[in-house]
């Protein structure tokens, strides 16, 4: 009897745990968010800016991510490329690199990338020119996650790759906006920005 009682609590816990580490992100129609198709990223609430996309902060090349004042902009298409490249729907708390799907005027990757400390406002800004997959020490930075917030609807993105480089001292954070000079700066903050993805009309 008590073997049996092990070997059933076993199981509800082995299907626990598939269920928690392979829940899927869905988009704002309710499907699964796929590796294959474009996604614009929204706020989740009305008044809160608008999409994602690009500006020149302090030097031309790379281009910062900003989010769009006027909350009616959709901002730019990207995708989401998982660690495990061969996997086509995107769960949560899976490493992935973000990118952007358009052309700019840096010949530069438009892959997502944590910057180093600025100096001068002492915060990690999030801008481009990361590598695409190559997991491990020298690409820590341009990995993100995806993670629920709440118990609605809402999603966050925050930086924490802790399986790209298990061997790393990571100081993880949630990927929010500052507002500075009119932009809306996308970086690490306390407060995270909570986000939808609406699969991309482009």
């Amino acid at each position: 009897m008590k073997v049996t009682k092990s070997v059933t609590l076993f199981h509800i816990l082995l299907s626990f745990s598939s269920l928690t580490t392979s829940s899927p992100v869905v988009d704002t129609d309710g499907n699964e968010v796929q590796s294959n198709i474009k996604y614009n990223v929204l706020p989740l609430e009305r008044g809160n800016g608008g999409g994602l996309s690009l500006s020149v902060r302090d030097r031309q090349c790379p281009l910062n991510v900003v989010q769009e004042n006027n909350e009616a902009a959709i901002g730019l298409p990207l995708k989401l490329y998982p660690l495990d490249n061969k996997q086509q729907v995107i769960n949560l708390s899976t490493d992935l690199n973000i990118v952007f799907k358009v052309a700019t005027t840096c010949v530069q990757s438009t892959a997502w990338r944590l910057d180093s400390v600025n100096e001068i406002t002492g915060r990690r800004y999030i801008s481009t020119r990361g590598i695409v997959g190559s997991p491990g020490l020298h690409t820590v930075d341009n990995w993100f996650k995806i993670e629920k917030y709440g118990n609605g609807n809402g999603y966050k993105i925050v930086w924490c790759p802790t399986n790209v480089c298990k061997s790393c001292k990571l100081v993880c954070g949630n990927v929010g906006v500052f507002v500075e000079n009119d932009q809306r700066w996308l970086g690490l903050s306390d407060v995270p920005l909570v986000i939808g993805f609406k699969k991309s009309l482009d």
